[in-house]
């Protein structure tokens, strides 16, 4: 009976604690809920990251968005750089990333970093937030790049390889076509080396290492004598001009290859690495010089020399040398050759012998004389007002000019030449006719236009030299624009 009795107390006894004990681990579980339940309260109701997240290894915890956003920019433009490294075999060059479009999408990120314990129910957010307690999140960048920007940028680069694949190509050379074959060699891979470059930035390794590029090897496009053919021929184009307004239209060759297209793809049968096709130019019925003088309505310059023309051999030399400059027109911008324009003075040519300077001394040479045209026709150029590009002066002061005022050409050697620096193209008459030898040149005359006046003076004379300047003053409205030495000059005494 007390055995009994004694048994039925103990089993209260355990009952009891065990009762207080349930009782106990309810409320802890009833306070820890609710504990849990108020910080999942909390957070949602907070506009800050929870606890334990870091974005690239920057933490961002307890931040705002606007904060982690301002933080993370921080933190990166302290330590990373604005450019990469790429390179293939020994070359290598830098990309900046705003070039290639490099975004680093932080602001996503830090999205993501704040939805963290927010974008589930309340037991899942309960448990990220434990979890997060005792173990960090770090979160990744989703870079991005502009594909557009990059493939432009990496095609270019291709083009800069030491090893890259060089294309055929062509110039012409006078009456030839050159073609040169081109030779296979590597290129950059566009999307794979795109990728490439997106992941070094992605985990940020660019900032210690470079980048190898992804390169292909490539040959070069088969030679197409058609679309080559087709890209030189032209037909001749007259020249013509309008006068309201004031415009020349200069006329242009015709070209096209002096062999068939067959004889021209025939000729790639064997392998060289360059081949010559001839060419044929095909003159139109009005050239340029052919343009009246009605287009060209005002006098800009005009100079003349006064000669013998009882001499007719060094006449002959003049007239010559004047026919073949007369009538030239030249274009805005274009420069004007005398040597090249006049030609090589030649018996074939029918130049005399007639007096010239040469090495020291008066002797009688071919072609001598026609440096009086040169120096007619430089200054009705310093009266244009246009560019002298190159002028000599001769070794003696020539009978027909003042010192400073001439000059000299040598076929070969020295050369006369000036470019037109007006809007509109110029024309050059040249004659040589009863003693006197004269150069205008006709163009529009600018509003307003420029007086020029050319002055020289010998500044010293000695028993072996004479020395010379020579000013150009430009008017405008009377007004002076600029005065300036264009010339000074040393020449041997006689």
């Amino acid at each position: 009976m007390e055995t009994t009795e004694l048994k039925i107390v103990e089993e209260k006894k355990k009952f009891s604690v065990l009762a207080t004990l349930g009782i106990v681990l309810i409320c802890f579980f009833i306070i820890l809920f609710a504990l849990f339940l108020g910080i999942t309260v909390y957070i949602s109701s907070t506009d800050k990251i929870i606890t334990g997240i870091y974005i690239k290894g920057v933490e961002v915890s307890g931040l705002t968005k606007d904060q982690a956003i301002e933080k993370v920019n921080t933190e990166f433009n302290k330590v990373l750089p604005k450019n990469l490294t790429v390179f293939h075999n020994e070359f290598e060059t830098q990309l900046s990333l705003e070039d290639l479009g490099a975004n680093f999408n932080i602001e996503e990120a830090v999205n993501r970093a704040y939805n963290i314990g927010r974008d589930g129910n309340i037991f899942s957010n309960m448990g990220t937030i434990i979890k997060n307690l005792v173990k960090v999140q770090d979160l990744d960048l989703n870079v991005s790049l502009n594909n557009e920007q990059c493939s432009t940028i990496l095609n270019d680069i291709s083009t800069k390889l030491p090893d890259t694949v060089v294309q055929s190509s062509y110039y012409v050379e006078g009456k030839k076509l050159i073609i040169t074959r081109g030779k296979t060699g590597n290129v950059v891979d566009i999307d794979p080396s795109i990728e490439t470059i997106k992941n070094k930035i992605q985990d940020l390794s660019y900032a210690s290492n470079k980048i190898e590029l992804v390169t292909v090897s490539k040959d070069p496009d088969a030679i197409d004598i058609d679309k080559i053919h087709n890209e030189i021929y032209k037909e001749p184009v007259d020249a013509y001009y309008t006068t309201d307004p004031y415009v020349v239209y200069p006329h242009e060759n015709g070209v096209d290859f002096n062999i068939s297209i067959d004889e021209a793809k025939a000729m790639l049968n064997e392998v060289k690495d360059e081949y010559e096709i001839p060419l044929k130019y095909t003159s139109p019925n009005v050239t340029t010089n052919m343009i009246g003088k009605e287009a060209f309505p005002d006098t800009l310059g005009s100079f003349t020399t006064n000669y013998n023309a009882r001499d007719t051999d060094r006449t002959t030399n003049l007239r010559l040398a004047a026919e073949k400059i007369n009538g030239t027109v030249l274009m805005p911008g274009e420069t004007f050759s005398y040597n090249t324009v006049v030609g090589e003075r030649t018996i074939a040519a029918g130049y005399k012998e007639a007096a010239m300077y040469q090495n020291g001394e008066v002797v009688d040479g071919l072609g001598g004389g026609i440096c009086q045209i040169s120096t007619t026709l430089y200054n009705a150029v310093l009266y244009a007002n246009l560019e002298i590009v190159e002028r000599r002066n001769h070794q003696f002061v020539p009978s027909y000019c003042n010192a400073g005022r001439d000059a000299t050409v040598v076929y070969g050697s020295i050369d006369f030449r000036f470019k037109n620096t007006r809007n509109y193209p110029v024309k050059i008459l040249c004659t040589v006719s009863g003693g006197v030898a004269k150069c205008e040149i006709y163009g529009l005359k600018e509003n307003p236009d420029y007086d020029v006046e050319i002055t020289s003076q010998v500044t010293s004379r000695t028993s072996t030299s004479i020395k010379s300047e020579t000013y150009k003053t430009v008017r405008q409205n009377g007004q002076i624009i600029s005065s300036e030495r264009i010339n000074k000059d040393t020449y041997k005494a006689h």
